[in-house]
This record gives C-alpha cells, structure tokens and sequence, in this order.
C-alpha cells in the first residue's frame, strides 16, 4: 500500500517536479512553516536519501518554498528537527 504524499514543485522556470513530503514544521512562535520533502535521491557515498527543507510563503493562494538562508533560522529548524526524533524515538522504545 501506497500512503506516501506527494507533491508538485514548479521552479522559476515552470519545470515540475514530482516530490515526496517527509513532515511539515512549525516554528515555536507559529510565525513560520517549513516543509520537508524528497525527490528520492540518493547519497552517492553513504546510500542516505537526500531530503530537503524549505520555507513556506503564502503569496495569495499560492503556496511558495523560499531556500533557508540564515544561520539562525538553520539552527531553529535544526532544533524542529531533533524534537521531532527524539519524540518518535521515545514512541518506538
């Protein structure tokens, strides 16, 4: 059974592509959403997926990714993150 969620992403050049969401993030204040996705890449070396983090940005009724582009904010996400592993690795155990 598939239960995956996939999305469209349409760049700036109005190519698509088909990506697979992982999770959505909130920040604590609630003032921003990230997404995580995949386009089901690979590492090359250590055979990892590649996944992918961006902003949300609502302009009208279309939704936008905008790149993380500072250090801050990358470590706010980053936090998002490890809540996020830590409670699903409290679930398991």
């Amino acid at each position: 059974m598939d239960n995956r969620e996939m999305a469209e992403l349409i760049d700036i050049d109005g190519l698509s592509t088909e990506v697979e969401i992982v999770t959505f993030l909130n920040s604590e204040d609630d003032k921003r959403q990230y997404v995580v996705y995949t386009k089901g890449e690979t590492q090359e070396q250590t055979g990892n997926q590649v996944i992918y983090i961006a902003r949300i940005v609502k302009d009208g009724e279309i939704l936008k990714l905008e790149e993380i582009t500072e250090d801050a904010e990358w470590v706010d996400v980053q936090h998002l993150l490890k809540q996020i592993a830590n409670t699903n690795a409290q679930q398991a155990g």
